[in-house]
This record gives structure tokens, sequence and C-alpha cells, in this order.
């Protein structure tokens, strides 16, 4: 399945393992889930997972980079035709739109306002934990 991966819910899913978000990192992990990204969503990961509040070690946050680089899917973007309220979220839609069947999970739906008959769908991390097992009976 794949799915585009909004920061805040890998942040999220790294610091907290037992969480929805913890379990879809999990799941990207093992390769159960493929991350559609592009160059900017790889810049922000790694900006955001460097902060020093998050006490990430360098080694730790290349490794996640590197395991989505190797399993994932780069995306061909296309510019948006809108914009969204926050500039730096429009890599993350542009990646989903780019994709026929992506997911955008994300814990701030509101960020993204999807474009009429738009394919994609917006996910937060529970609703996705919800759709997967609907998808492939797994708990």
């Amino acid at each position: 399945m794949k799915i585009v991966l909004d920061t805040n819910v890998l942040v999220s899913g790294l610091l907290k393992s037992h969480s929805d978000a913890g379990a879809i990192v999990r799941m990207v992990a093992s390769g159960s889930l493929q991350v559609v990204y592009d160059s900017r969503i790889l810049s922000e990961y790694r900006d955001v997972l460097r902060r020093p509040k998050f006490s990430f070690e360098d080694m730790e946050v290349e490794a996640v980079l590197t395991q989505i680089k190797a399993e994932g899917i780069l995306a061909d973007v296309k510019p948006l035709k809108m914009k969204l309220p926050d500039k730096d979220d429009e890599p993350f839609l542009e990646a989903a739109l780019s994709m026929a069947e992506a997911i955008l999970v994300t814990g701030n739906k509101k960020h993204f306002p999807l474009p009429a008959n738009s394919w994609v769908l917006l996910l937060n991390p529970g609703e996705f934990i919800s759709y997967w097992r609907e998808r492939t009976g797994d708990d």
C-alpha cells in the first residue's frame, strides 16, 4: 500500500512507538507500506528530525531516510493549481496527487483542503490503522 506520510506522523511515530503513528512507522520499516516522497519531503523529514528538541541521533535520522528511499516511491510531482494554508504542506499533497491510489496520512487534516474530484484519501493515523485493518484483515 502506498502512503504519503506527513512529517508530524513520522515524528510522532518515532517518539511514541505504541501509538497509531508508531504502528505506521513500524509498517514502513517492515516494508508493509511504501512511502511516496520527493526531495522536498525528504529534506523536511531530515530538517525536522534533526531539531534538538527531538534528540534523534544523526545516524537514526539517516537510517530512517535511507529506508524510505530504498523501499519508497519517488514521486513525479506536478505543481498544485491551488495554494494550501501552509506552503510547506504542498509537497505532500503534490506527491499524493501524483499517485493513482495514494493515501495522505497526517495529524493535521485541516491543512489539506483537497481539490474537487480528488482521488486522494486523507486520513489521520487512527483512521489509517482502521482502513488498513479493513483492507488487510491484520490486527
